[in-house]
């Protein structure tokens, strides 16, 4: 026998085998967590179809692409039987007591949320915590999906809308003629003495940019080999990068308002100032990474026992020819 094929029969002894049953398992809990949430399944469809909430249809999309991403470490684990198993019966608990709760008491906002730790608990019931730990992501990644409760998302809202005028308000004093102030979610003066008002309504709150942006950011991160502190930092980027964004979307809408006319800063224009400005969150983004890969790389670990205690993160040398300090 050559060597070769010893090498082969090695690797296929020290191969964990896929669980026959796995499927079925999979297969049995998906029928039954269907059954169960087949409402409320319905009713997130529903959801998807506003035009605030669209890209929730996405977002079960990305959590399958997660897990197919990581099919093979999948495969390869065993799933164990133990105190996991029994985590994952209480949180099967938790999440349908829950959701009979808010079906009794006529709770709307919270029970599509009772899906999640019925997921969570599925998969630690079948799988155990080897293979909840790699998917627990596109666990989380579901909460994209929903519709935020009215109470969470108006005290989100409102400051949002707050601070889009108020920065309006200062760089439209900058252009001539125009003097202005803000009073709540209202800018209110004069252009050459003609006066307007501009409302900074709840669509131009920027929550739709925000939710889409972040909820792609995380994917990003999630997606892209890079060292964790990078993904952090890109991970946190995407709320500020959001929230900058759709300020600037006010800005041109109050200009296209008083420059242009108030009939060109609605429907379809104001529609593509959100994809623009969606785009230029993306290119903000891929600045910032860009930025990362190319400053800053993450020493190994040759490197960092040679060089005793040192900083992670290090100036790149490919950017320092010369060898500076």
């Amino acid at each position: 026998m050559t060597e070769l094929n010893l090498q082969s029969e090695l690797e296929q002894s020290t191969t964990p085998e896929a669980d026959p049953l796995r499927y079925w398992k999979i297969a049995i809990l998906a029928a039954l967590f269907v059954f169960l949430f087949r409402n409320e399944l319905i009713r997130l469809v529903e959801t998807w179809k506003m035009p605030d909430e669209s890209h929730g249809v996405l977002i079960p999309a990305f959590s399958l692409y997660f897990l197919w991403q990581d099919r093979a470490a999948l495969k390869q684990i065993k799933a164990k039987f133990g105190i996991f198993n029994f985590a994952g019966i209480v949180l099967i608990a938790i999440g349908v007591i829950g959701y009979s709760l808010c079906l009794t008491r006529r709770f709307g906002s919270p029970r599509p949320y009772m899906m999640l730790p019925v997921i969570a608990g599925m998969t630690l019931l079948a799988g155990g915590w080897g293979v909840f730990k790699r998917v627990w992501l596109p666990i989380v990644f579901l909460v994209f999906a929903f519709q935020l409760p009215p109470t969470i998302h108006d005290r989100i809202t409102t400051p949002l809308r707050m601070w889009s005028s108020v920065l309006a308000t200062v760089v439209l004093n900058f252009f001539p003629g125009i003097v202005c102030e803000a009073s709540g979610v209202v800018i209110s003066g004069t252009h050459h003495g003609i006066p307007f008002d501009l409302n900074v309504a709840d669509a131009c709150s920027g929550m739709r940019l925000l939710r889409t942006f972040v909820a792609l950011g995380v994917a990003m991160a999630w997606l892209e080999k890079r060292p964790a502190s990078h993904r952090i930092v890109l991970l946190l980027s995407t709320v500020p990068i959001a929230i900058i964004c759709n300020m600037l979307r006010v800005l041109l809408t109050g200009m296209i308002h008083i420059y242009i006319g108030a009939q060109y800063a609605e429907g379809m224009l104001h529609t593509m100032l959100g994809l623009v400005m969606l785009g230029l969150a993306f290119v903000m983004y891929g600045g910032l990474a860009w930025i990362m890969n190319n400053l800053f790389y993450e020493e190994s670990s040759k490197e960092k026992s040679t060089e005793g205690d040192q900083d992670i993160i290090t100036l790149n040398p490919a950017k320092n020819p010369a060898g500076k300090k």
